[in-house]
């Protein structure tokens, strides 16, 4: 995102005039991708993207191969063939004459946030917003999704520390440098505290961390009240992420105008 700043003078009466700054944000906004979750579908994401549309953001959603209409394919897909869907839909985006590319925000929800995390290193993403995501063991990357967790060890895997440097997705999330949100559900029964500390222990170069608990959630936030309070969050988030980062722009557009007069200004 960016703002023009521009000097001018309104005339108020002939032959006189005041003068004035006007500040201009550019014309492309920013972006927002959201990933819902294995079995999941983008109806899911409609109501949260039309909220953050609202703030001024070019909010897009869609459904992953072997969802949906894709359905069929469920129990042949794999990580890497959803990992290429959200690169599609992400360049999709991001490729909108109206997008600004250097904006974009990606929100995903369990394995959409586990494929999101990957999609930061290999993708610019300004904005990374994870509800309760999920964690996989690195080998078997082309073996279809749905046999994952015919692994007994998986679910060993997500009760135990995980070093970055051991799992793709976290080592993607030591690398980012951006802002992140991560969503925790109280009462989560897939996805243990252990995974979410994990991904929190991961984001040590970004370049803030909000964490937040949704007291007396599931996984899969079933009750209206968990799904209120996460939509809560992650609008605040967004709205602080978005309008703070357009102010910021905007006041140091100010700050460089002001360094500017002062050396132009005769000793």
């Amino acid at each position: 995102m960016d703002v023009e700043l521009d000097r001018l003078d309104i005339e108020v009466a002939q032959g006189d005039a005041v003068q004035a700054t006007v500040l201009v944000p550019q014309r492309e906004l920013p972006g927002a991708l959201f990933v819902h979750g294995w079995g999941g579908s983008q109806g899911q994401d409609l109501s949260r993207a039309r909220e953050v549309a609202g703030l001024g953001c070019v909010c897009l959603t869609f459904d992953l191969r072997g969802h949906r209409a894709n359905a069929a394919r469920k129990d042949v897909i794999t990580r890497g063939q959803n990992l290429q869907d959200l690169c599609a839909a992400y360049d999709w985006l991001a490729g909108r004459p109206h997008v600004d590319a250097a904006a974009i925000a990606v929100v995903g929800v369990s394995y959409g946030g586990y494929l999101a995390a990957i999609l930061s290193e290999l993708r610019p993403v300004q904005w990374l917003a994870l509800r309760t995501p999920a964690l996989y063991l690195d080998r078997d990357w082309e073996l279809p999704k749905k046999r994952l967790h015919d692994d007994p060890e998986l679910a060993r895997y997500r009760r135990q520390p995980v070093a970055p440097q051991d799992n793709r997705a976290l080592r993607a999330c030591a690398r980012f440098g951006g802002d992140v949100l991560l969503v925790e559900a109280e009462h989560d029964r897939i996805i243990p505290r252990q995974v979410i500390d994990n991904y929190a222990g991961a984001f040590g170069k970004a370049r803030s961390m909000t964490r937040r608990l949704i007291r007396d959630a599931d996984h899969g936030f079933s009750e209206k009240a968990a799904q209120r309070g996460y939509t809560d969050v992650l609008m605040a988030w967004m709205t602080e992420m978005v309008v703070g980062s357009r102010g910021a722009i905007a006041a140091d557009k100010v700050r460089a105008d002001k360094q500017e007069r002062r050396v132009r200004a005769p000793a």
